[in-house]
């Protein structure tokens, strides 16, 4: 194994140089990798005797790109049955994301610095916070399926991650009024909501449900004797029932009166479906949700009078939910770890990030501040 300099001249004169890394693998089989700088072909150098050493070097000659590699996972995907919303994802990832940025790279020639230098130019092209980290998550899986497949020796993106400080600049803590609704307004909601939607939206509210949740939850999850929703399934875009998400999306949440009682007074009218839904449509199937937000929830905030300054409803469904996690923290004194499993976070780190500071105590704080001030004045 080693390291040459060599060198050319051009048709046009023009003296031209590189550097080259001679080397044999793990079979026996000869390589020679080419490289601009110096530095290159010593960090490739390093890591070829490591993987050569451990008998997982992949040669780039032999390797795929990164755009191949995460076409074959998407197509794996695909055959194992995977719902259409996360392959259409997966899709958009690939061509909106990796292919112009990384399509072209051998998944061999990838490095950890390359990936970060991946995530800046993501970051430095417009893309969102949660979208880098979508795409993170995507690659990653997408890698470790290449390494089981034999096409590259390990996954160089495994440890790398969007630091806490690498935020939109617009990024902070979710606000009453603004990000959610504000207990008047959600009062105001309940007071103007007609009997054939107030079920839907009391549960939304008091429960924390995502909105898949609530178009794919049947009867036979509702325990109104206990007091209980048991979410176990949900519905995607495309009115498909299938399971939660996440391990963490199958939960029990409790239900506060006002809920029970609308849901009994719902079932006697509830439209009847082969499906037994909660929140069918008039035909007793999946609800769509464009059809809840334009013709139900937009126009309940109107006649609310929950509208921005230039007349359009405030909030989308998701903020709902934020709204009821809020509820949780203010008035059932629940520690995080509970408000982490009713809302069917996949981490604890996830709760803290969306409604870590609505944990906090100001009359306290104010209080603490004073104690300082006055140990300070006494000294």
């Amino acid at each position: 194994m080693a390291i040459r300099k060599r060198t050319w001249k051009t048709r046009q004169g023009e003296i031209k140089a590189a550097w080259v890394v001679d080397y044999f693998d793990q079979k026996g089989d000869r390589h020679i990798a080419t490289v601009a700088r110096r530095r290159e072909a010593g960090d490739y150098y390093a890591k070829v005797r490591i993987d050569v050493r451990a008998g997982m070097h992949t040669a780039p000659a032999k390797s795929v790109t990164i755009a191949e590699a995460f076409q074959r996972w998407v197509e794996h995907g695909q055959a194992e049955g995977l719902e259409f919303g996360t392959i259409r994802q997966r899709c958009q990832h690939l061509r909106h994301h990796v292919e112009p940025f990384v399509g072209r790279v051998k998944l061999a020639e990838l490095t950890l610095p390359r990936v970060n230098e991946f995530l800046a130019e993501l970051r430095d092209a417009g893309r969102s916070l949660a979208m880098r980290r979508k795409v993170l998550t995507n690659l990653k899986a997408a890698i470790t399926y290449a390494q089981g497949q034999g096409w590259v020796a390990q996954n160089v993106a495994k440890v790398a991650g969007i630091k806490s400080s690498d935020r939109d600049a617009s990024a902070g803590p979710l606000r009453e009024g603004v990000d959610f609704p504000t207990k008047k307004e959600l009062s105001a909601l309940i007071d103007q909501v007609s009997d054939r939607w107030r079920a839907l939206i009391v549960t939304m509210i008091f429960t924390g449900m995502r909105i898949s949740e609530i178009l794919g939850l049947i009867w036979f999850d509702v325990d109104l004797d206990s007091g209980v929703i048991h979410v176990r399934r949900r519905a995607d875009a495309w009115r498909k029932i299938g399971a939660p998400k996440t391990k963490a999306g199958a939960r029990d949440i409790p239900l506060a009166p006002t809920v029970i009682n609308a849901l009994r007074r719902w079932r006697l009218t509830c439209p009847r479906g082969k499906l037994d839904l909660v929140f069918p449509n008039g035909q007793g199937n999946v609800e769509t949700l464009q059809n809840l937000r334009e013709r139900v929830f937009l126009p309940l905030q109107r006649a609310a009078g929950i509208v921005t300054a230039d007349g359009k409803a405030k909030y989308g469904f998701h903020a709902l939910r934020h709204a009821a996690a809020s509820l949780f923290i203010a008035h059932l004194g629940w520690t995080p770890k509970r408000v982490q499993t009713v809302m069917g976070h996949s981490s604890i780190q996830m709760t803290y990030d969306r409604y870590g500071h609505l944990f906090s105590d100001p009359d306290a704080d104010r209080e603490a501040m004073q104690k300082l001030e006055a140990a300070l004045r006494a000294v």
